[in-house]
């Protein structure tokens, strides 16, 4: 199982200057990829903004958006786009994530529709495959297209995972829900005759070092703000011990989890580096 690390790009006071440096750090540490989530009402950076600023700054590490809300976006053509100009700037570093959202506020800031959203999106990735091969709209996509990870829990979003994706990008939640979504992703897979098998990743948030525990209860407090019970669940799942780390590592390989992405709750530097020490300890 490969190691990701996100961005910290949704916790609070971030500052800009430090997103590109743990870019770096964080290809230094020999992570095998760098992921940043989506919002639109939320503080955070622009997913592809921030993957392009990532972009700049390192050569090897894969560059994945875990998640990109793509039907808030209304202009498939200018996403198509954007996307390959961050696997172009890149030199075919990224992998699109993309997933429905759930969170209504982010469509009508948008002003675009909430309840056809898993329908556009199909459509979004049926004509982003389209443009990608060819036609006036570039760059060309360096040795390919960007992979796309399709996300979401609902089993629309397995059949989307199969129907247009290259694996599936499950939301943050314990293993033993992982490995029945992806199990099902694997099943569907195999079922509509597709060759090779998924990618199927993982998310869980982490803290680690002194604070960790108020790190995480502050930043899932107030992300998962509008979720009531859900945010105390995330909240009580997030590891702050470099031992409770490994447990959850652990648990998502025997899950079949093929890359686990963990997504910090501070954004201080030694957050990285107490993850890759861990993680390395756990090899």
């Amino acid at each position: 199982m490969e190691y990701g690390v996100a961005l910290p790009t949704m916790v609070r006071g971030v500052e800009g200057r430090d997103l590109p440096a743990w870019a770096h750090r964080a290809e230094a540490a020999g992570f095998a990829d760098l992921a940043v989530l989506d919002r639109l009402v939320y503080g955070n950076d622009e997913p592809l903004v921030a993957l392009a600023a990532a972009a700049a700054v390192t050569e090897r590490i894969r560059l994945t958006t875990g998640i990109l809300i793509a039907p808030y976006r209304g202009n498939t053509a200018l996403v198509a786009k954007q996307a390959a100009s961050v696997h172009h700037l890149s030199d075919g570093r990224l992998s699109l994530g993309v997933a429905a959202g759930a969170r209504p506020d982010d469509y009508a800031a948008s002003g675009a529709e909430f309840g056809d959203r898993g329908r556009r999106l199909d459509a979004m990735l049926a004509e982003m495959r389209k443009i990608w091969a060819g036609g006036d709209i570039g760059p060309e996509p360096p040795g390919g297209d960007p992979e796309i990870l399709v996300g979401g829990r609902a089993p629309a979003a397995l059949r989307r995972a199969v129907a247009h994706g290259d694996g599936y990008f499950a939301a943050a939640g314990p293993p033993r829900t992982f490995a029945e979504r992806a199990a099902e992703v694997r099943r569907r897979w195999q079922e509509a005759g597709r060759p090779g098998s998924p990618r199927v990743v993982a998310q869980a948030y982490y803290a680690l070092g002194p604070g960790a525990d108020a790190a995480v209860r502050e930043h899932l407090g107030d992300y998962y703000s509008f979720a009531g019970r859900l945010a105390d669940m995330m909240i009580k799942g997030a590891p702050t011990t470099p031992e409770r780390l490994r447990e959850t590592a652990g648990a998502f390989a025997e899950a079949g989890c093929d890359e686990l992405v963990l997504v910090p709750c501070a954004s201080g530097p030694e957050q990285l580096d107490l993850l890759a020490e861990t993680l390395e300890e756990a090899a």
